[in-house]
């Protein structure tokens, strides 16, 4: 079996001649009609009718034609996908995250990219709503919170869980917290989609609501985690948000045992029959970063 002559006949049947498929192909016309000519002859069976003007396929032809074009396909494809992996990640990644979702983490991330694959720039759309990722063009994203129904390849990373912090500043000059009630006699930080009047509170045997007395209302993660980092008060926070504050003593979780939500959170971008070496690198990274600083995958 010759791949050289099936591929030819593929082209000349798709460009509508044999001069078109020569240009094409980078061939003479007198090597196109040879390798079909020897095609026809291995296979005992006319392919293609010529006139001078036009080319007819003949029933064998439209068989041969269907199954040759589509068999090819996955050959190109098969090889295409080694010179994939075989290749570094490099291009423009896009990244879809929630606006909340925390420079800490994202910095970690980007840093750990731009150090092993310094060829792949990151482009981050962050935004309150979920994205059509092929319709917007998004390679991958990170999403928290239960997942729709959905084609995309969707990885659990773990589990994000909101928790009472504060500095250790705070903690050092104001009274002590205990039990949950006693967060009513502090200044609180809400960020406003967790409750602004109220936290509600749970472990595994109760839930409760507390009513609290607010400096600042925001939307802004970034701004309540400033603040709390800087003794304004205590807020409640994702625990990704605060892992490297909280590693390194500068904020604290007042209350373990006790959280306001857990929200699963995963890395998902379109199922695609090859996965390009940017987008796997990006994952892995992702993921892992995710693993360490979230709760186990629940």
């Amino acid at each position: 079996m010759d791949f050289n002559q099936i591929a030819v006949f593929v082209k000349v049947v798709q460009a509508g001649s044999f001069s078109a498929a020569a240009r094409l192909l980078g061939i003479p016309v007198s090597t196109v009609s040879h390798r079909v000519a020897m095609l026809e002859k291995r296979l005992g069976v006319t392919l293609l009718q010529r006139t001078t003007r036009q080319l007819h396929l003949t029933e064998a032809g439209k068989h041969y034609f269907e199954h040759a074009s589509e068999g090819l396909v996955h050959f190109f494809e098969a090889e295409s996908s080694i010179m994939n992996a075989k290749g570094e990640p490099s291009g423009v990644l896009r990244v879809s995250a929630p606006f909340d979702i925390g420079n800490p983490l994202l910095t970690a991330i980007i840093d750990e990219m731009n150090k092993r694959w310094p060829a792949v720039k990151l482009e981050f759309i962050l935004i309150k709503r979920y994205v059509d990722l092929v319709a917007e063009g998004i390679d991958v994203a990170i999403r928290t919170g239960l997942l729709e129904d959905s084609t995309l390849i969707a990885k659990h990373a773990g589990v994000a869980q909101w928790e009472v912090f504060a500095s250790q500043d705070y903690i050092n000059t104001h009274q002590k917290i205990r039990i949950p009630q006693d967060i009513r006699h502090h200044c609180c930080l809400p960020f406003s989609p967790m409750g602004k009047e109220a936290w509600i509170l749970q472990n595994q045997d109760s839930t409760l609501t507390i009513p609290i007395d607010n400096a600042i209302i925001s939307d802004d993660i970034s701004l309540i985690t400033s603040m709390a980092l800087a003794g304004k008060g205590i807020a409640l926070l994702p625990n990704y948000q605060c892992h490297f504050a909280h590693s390194a003593g500068n904020l604290v979780s007042l209350l373990p045992g006790w959280y306001a939500r857990r929200d699963p959170i995963h890395i998902v971008y379109p199922r695609q029959r090859y996965m390009p070496p940017k987008l796997r690198a990006f994952v892995d990274i992702a993921f892992d970063h995710l693993k360490r600083m979230l709760k186990p995958n629940s």
